[in-house]
């Protein structure tokens, strides 16, 4: 039986309709920005892998990290314990985001956003405040555990669990920085006293087809929550690690955040891990003489030594000024790209930001993430020895640093001729 047949038969596929879509794709290994199939197809991985492969597949240095580290230690209980990867990779995080000064780790994104809103919502409680409602973006996605559900967009995704979801505001994404523009969106909202956190993606929604908004707009917005003593909470699950240009998306803000979560890119797409990184203001309201303060929240492996030793080797890549010349040169391509692309009548709303390329394909059916287009784009691109996987009508890029041109130029050529004969 091949990979694929046994994979069927034993595997659930998470955002898969088991009965409708074609058996896996078993893929036999990978090096750079390609991935080979079992059956001896070749593949561009055009996504980094749902957005994590920061530098590549089988990066040696990477690898060579993670064999080093299982000859030390593979694992430890990190109550009351510590080991070396995991202390250097916070005092990495806090050299990179200075107005932040302690790391909580977890497992994955949506974990990360988990510690971030319990934060949040103890922060209050321990000083005695009852704030216990949260902001969030329209179109928003934060994870699939419930907290990180809770502060998404409501819809088909996770409907059997919305009522037990807990309550919150919405508010749209901000298309401008005008005064009284700001003004109506936060008066929407009501009295501002009630609300513990605004959580929000900076700049990108990705999940939500990689919609893109004003970042004086939302530095606005920041600014106005802080002053009513809301905590503003930045998910750069997606957006971290030079996605959109820069180190970390915030930094395009003239606001800065109180907690920032963290995930995907952090080990270069070899372990899981998440990273919750906040400000010493938030880690002193649980310092207490009384335990119930405590911050109670753990992962049986937090901080997993493996985990921590490739994000400390894939830090070492990220923000090595090779890197910052790989993300130039790549976003500079895709601005290029994204201009020839433009004039194709089938898309529109052409837009890039950093590594992050998205287009939508004009479709006689709704737009969204179950528009067909997107499974059909799915198999003309791996028939041309690309990965992409566009969500519903919504056509991305995010590509490994280590991209060539001449992949580049493979996936430009595959778009037009796909995009062409639709």
């Amino acid at each position: 039986m091949t990979l694929s047949e046994r994979d069927h038969k034993a595997v659930w596929h998470p955002f898969t309709q088991m009965m409708l879509e074609p058996e896996a794709i078993g893929i036999a290994k990978g090096k750079g920005s390609l991935l080979f199939t079992e059956d001896g197809h070749t593949l561009i991985d055009a996504i980094s892998s749902w957005w994590v492969n920061l530098h590549g597949h089988v990066n040696q240095h990477i690898a060579s990290a993670i064999k080093a580290q299982l000859d030390a230690l593979e694992h430890t209980i990190f109550a009351g314990y510590t080991h070396e990867p995991a202390v250097r990779l916070a005092e990495i995080l806090l050299e990179q985001i200075p107005f932040c000064s302690k790391v909580f780790y977890s497992d994955n994104g949506s974990t990360s956003v988990e510690v971030a809103l319990k934060m949040a919502l103890q922060f209050h409680h321990n000083q005695g405040s009852d704030r216990r409602k949260i902001i969030c973006f329209d179109n928003a996605y934060h994870g699939d555990t419930f907290g990180a559900m809770s502060v998404g967009a409501r819809g088909i995704f996770n409907r059997p669990f919305e009522p037990l979801f807990f309550d919150v505001s919405t508010m749209e994404a901000p298309v401008s920085d005008a005064p009284d523009y700001i003004s109506q969106l936060i008066d929407g909202l009501g009295d501002l006293n009630q609300y513990a956190a605004f959580i929000f993606e900076p700049l990108v929604q990705g999940s939500a087809g990689m919609l893109m908004h004003s970042a004086a707009g939302l530095s606005r917005l920041m600014q106005k929550f802080r002053d009513a003593g809301i905590l503003n909470i930045a998910d750069e699950v997606m957006t971290g690690f030079y996605r959109t240009g820069k180190p970390f998306a915030h930094q395009y803000l003239s606001a800065i955040p109180d907690i920032v979560c963290l995930s995907k890119g952090i080990t270069g797409g070899f372990m899981t891990l998440g990273a919750t990184v906040c400000r010493q203001e938030i880690f002193d309201a649980f310092l207490s003489e009384d335990r119930l303060k405590t911050f109670f929240h753990g992962h049986s492996y937090t901080a997993n030594p493996l985990a921590c030793a490739a994000a400390v080797a894939s830090a070492g890549l990220t923000f090595s000024p090779e890197c910052a010349g790989q993300v130039r040169g790549i976003s500079d391509r895709l601005g290029q790209m994204a201009a020839r692309l433009s004039e194709m009548p089938p898309l529109e709303n052409v837009r890039q930001l950093g590594t992050i390329l998205a287009m939508d394909i004009r479709s006689d059916a709704a737009s969204g993430y179950f528009n067909s287009i997107g499974s059909r784009l799915k198999s003309e691109f791996y028939k041309q020895g690309i990965l992409l996987r566009p969500l519903g009508n919504v056509l991305y890029l995010m590509p490994p640093y280590c991209i060539t041109e001449d992949e580049m130029d493979q996936i430009e050529s595959a778009i037009s001729q796909i995009i062409s004969d639709l």
